[in-house]
């Protein structure tokens, strides 16, 4: 009998021990460690954000899930990994701490025959003095990457929501919290949602919107930007992003590293090399990702972190992490298999997993502060992948080391993406678009890196009906429902 051992709950490590189990079956044992006790579908945490759903609406427990796929579950915290056990032991395994009343308590040691890290990232949220305290609770700011953040910047929207409907302008500074922020998405929803919500109160003439990021040009996203049909027409993501920002009347401030938040005021570096403040009365700003500090040891005790992790924690694999200037950079340095190189045992799915570089074309202030956004690895790119590392663990269980490993490279990937501008059953608004590849291969498509035949993007009420199919979907399939396994990644 074999054991995997997934480390993560989220779309990346639910998709892997789930389909695990499944292909599996009884005679292995899958098992699942990660500290929270519910499932969140992060996409739909934007409209907690705006009290357009609730917290019960976008999470459910996994314990039950679990126990119906013949998972074992274990709600604690990951905290480092043996990959050749120890002097007393041959045999691999990974120290997990459980937390007893709010505090870290015991831990285990939990054998494993093959490991998958699908951790996610660290809420680096201390990157930034003033940005939030470990919990993403700031004393200044909000945020919507966990179901209790959204909560918390609903209550706080609400309370701006109130002075403007007395007569007191507000004003709203939404975007990226550090100049090598990720995840530009969600901010982007978010300050579109807002504005919607706005108008809806009847407010939106009070309010001042102001977005701040550390892209070098609206509509970059952290992957170089792109160029999509929209109409018939091939037009850059530039020229989208920037049509829908004047149309809202919403102000942008790119190229900005934020280096520090007070109260009612943002500190921030632009690339020339300036520095400038923005003040605010309501703010969200997404705080940097960064690995969640597992370490490694070999059999003997030294510390080989630097070894089986890259120098911001996330797990190297099958990637080509060669220095090289950005005009070097390819699409084949990206990871197909995802195996640890050094311990074929060992994969990394989602966002967990170490990116040869980024996509953006890098940039740094004049200062030699880096400012540019780093690779996406959210939504379906880490659902696709979780399924993909299942599927070569299962096979090397049964087939032995010479299995297939199975393949699901970000550049021969396509993803589609729904960012909702906007909810309401005819009033609500969201851009749904594809891109092919995730990550541009100039090699083979000369001068945009994508094929324009499969990248494309529209903006309007069926967008907003997808993303709200897509919400229910998708939750269906993670409780694992009948016929979960013939809905896609």
């Amino acid at each position: 009998m074999a054991r995997v051992v997934v480390l993560g709950g989220g779309v990346a490590g639910h998709t892997t021990a789930t389909f695990a189990a499944k292909w599996l079956g009884s005679q292995h044992e899958v098992v699942v460690v990660t500290p929270n006790s519910k499932w969140n579908w992060i996409p739909s945490n934007i409209w907690v954000g705006v009290g357009q759903m609730t917290k019960d609406e976008v999470t459910f427990d996994l314990a039950p899930v679990y126990q119906k796929a013949g998972i074992e579950f274990k709600q604690a915290k990951a905290v480092s990994i043996n990959p050749e056990g120890n002097e007393s032991s041959n045999k691999p395994f990974v120290t997990i701490e459980y937390t007893i009343a709010g505090k870290a308590g015991q831990t285990e040691n939990v054998e494993y025959d093959y490991l998958v890290n699908a951790t996610g990232p660290k809420l680096n949220f201390a990157a930034t003095p003033g940005l939030g305290d470990a919990n993403g609770l700031g004393e200044f700011t909000v945020s919507v990457c966990t179901a209790d953040h959204a909560v918390h910047a609903n209550d706080e929207l609400q309370k701006s929501i109130e002075k403007m409907k007395k007569g007191q302008r507000q004003k709203f500074l939404i975007g990226t919290g550090h100049g090598m922020c990720t995840c530009q998405g969600a901010a982007f929803e978010y300050i579109f949602n807002i504005e919607h919500e706005l108008r809806k109160a009847g407010v939106r003439d009070m309010a001042d919107m102001k977005w701040i990021s550390n892209e070098a040009f609206l509509g970059d996203f952290g992957m170089g930007g792109l160029h999509m049909k929209v109409g018939g027409y091939v037009v850059s993501s530039k020229l989208f992003a920037e049509s829908l920002f004047s149309e809202r009347g919403v102000d942008w401030l790119i190229g900005a590293h934020v280096n520090k938040v007070e109260a009612g005021k943002a500190h921030y570096e632009l690339l020339d090399g300036s520095m400038g403040e923005e003040d605010f009365d309501f703010s969200m700003l997404i705080p940097p990702f960064a690995g969640v500090g597992l370490k490694a040891y070999n059999k003997t005790g030294e510390d080989i972190t630097a070894t089986v992790f890259a120098p911001n924690g996330f797990m190297k694999v099958d990637a080509d992490y060669t220095p090289k200037p950005y005009a070097e950079w390819k699409a084949s340095d990206w990871p197909r298999t995802y195996q640890n190189p050094s311990y074929k045992n060992m994969f990394a799915a989602g966002i967990a997993f170490a990116p040869p570089h980024i996509i953006s074309k890098p940039m740094s202030s004049v200062n030699g502060t880096p400012i540019n956004p780093t690779p996406p690895r959210t939504g379906m790119p880490s659902g696709i992948i979780g399924k993909a590392v299942a599927h070569s663990v299962c096979d090397l269980i049964k087939n032995g080391d010479k299995a297939h490993l199975h393949e699901a490279s970000m550049a021969e990937m396509g993803a589609a993406c729904v960012a909702s501008a906007g909810k309401g059953v005819f009033s609500g608004t969201a851009a749904a678009m594809t891109v092919y590849p995730v990550v541009p291969d100039f090699e083979k498509y000369p001068g945009t890196g994508r094929d324009t035949d499969y990248t494309f993007g529209e903006i309007g009420l069926a967008g907003h009906w997808i993303k709200h199919i897509l919400h229910y979907l998708f939750i269906y399939k993670a409780k694992l429902n009948p016929g979960w396994t013939l809905i896609p990644e």
